[in-house]
């Protein structure tokens, strides 16, 4: 099987009927073949019964390693924009190519994760848990490298499925994302779970220092970020303190500084990448594509607020992840 693009758009071309049954044998959904240079990835659309509601996922790998377990990230899309989205968004990926996990992105329905902010709606964390052991049933995932990330208000369904599942996951990920007042109480790591968390100072949708967010589908008071931090640090033992790295000013413009903050004494790694001055935006160092200018995941009415351009945040993601075994 190969693959060729004309016009822009790749196409799949088989050579024989063994080609056919190893597509179509995969999964039950439609599956597309992407050809990014040399890495022969494979994406496709993987449709699950969850809670009696057709779900789905967009499911990439690479087909030299098909044959094994491997480790993988499930990526939660912020509200809105969806799972296809966010792909292009995070650029996730292209940092990941060389080590190639099996990356997921799960889709909310409607695009909005309808219980991430909630104590006693679980309709979504049944539907990430049950994409997993699909996942683990299929021999396509490794269940001691399973991998979250969220974005927005899939940060907060991030860690409403790290508070509650601790186990299921070898670390987490939140981006633009505080845990909701309301699922504090019951926020109780069952065990050390590596956990990174960014945020901007002048987020305008999710405040950094605590209060009502204002994203397009959760409007729950929000914890301040160290708070949340706070509750990781607390199951994984950490001391007091943190060491900080202060990255380079590289765009003296863009009227923000970025920051990295690992906690002290720690039996696992808990992050922080601090932007001060920073707005609901990914930071990137140069430039840009039209893509990764929306807003990720914020009240489109509003202005998103500044994007610090000091740290490359999709490959200090990726080095937190590759470290922790993905």
């Amino acid at each position: 099987m190969k693959c060729s693009a004309r016009g822009g758009s790749p196409q799949v071309m088989f050579r024989s009927h063994r080609d056919l049954r190893i597509l179509f044998g995969l999964w039950t959904g439609l599956l597309i073949i992407a050809c990014p240079g040399s890495a022969h990835a494979v994406s496709g659309r993987v449709t699950i019964q969850s809670s009696g509601i057709t779900r789905s996922a967009i499911l990439v790998e690479h087909a030299r390693l098909k044959k094994s377990r491997r480790p993988v990230v499930i990526i939660l899309h912020p509200g809105s924009i969806g799972a296809g989205q966010v792909r292009h968004i995070l650029g996730l990926e292209e940092k990941a190519r060389s080590a190639s996990p099996v990356m997921v992105y799960p889709e909310a329905i409607d695009r909005y994760w309808s219980d991430a902010a909630k104590p006693g709606d679980t309709r979504d964390a049944i539907f990430i848990h049950d994409l997993i052991a699909k996942l683990i049933s299929e021999g396509i995932a490794d269940r001691r490298r399973i991998f979250l990330v969220g974005g927005s208000s899939g940060g907060i369904m991030a860690l409403k499925l790290a508070c509650a599942g601790a186990d299921d996951f070898a670390g987490v990920v939140a981006i633009f994302a505080s845990l909701p007042v309301d699922l504090a109480a019951t926020c109780k790591p069952s065990r050390p779970v590596p956990f990174l968390l960014v945020l901007g100072t002048a987020d305008p949708f999710v405040p950094y220092n605590g209060g009502d967010a204002t994203l397009v589908d959760v409007k729950a008071a929000l914890l301040p970020g160290s708070a949340t931090l706070d509750l990781f640090a607390k199951a994984a033992g950490c001391g007091d303190g943190h060491t900080t790295t202060t990255f380079a000013d590289h765009d003296t413009k863009d009227n923000s500084r970025a920051y990295l903050d690992k906690l002290n004494g720690c039996k696992v790694p808990v992050e922080l990448l601090r932007v001060e001055g920073g707005g609901h935006r990914l930071p990137r160092i140069g430039a840009l594509g039209a893509g990764a200018r929306l807003p990720e995941g914020g009240d489109r009415a509003a202005a998103p607020g500044m994007r610090n351009r000091d740290v490359d945040a999709p490959m200090l993601i990726w080095d937190f992840l590759r470290h922790l075994g993905a």
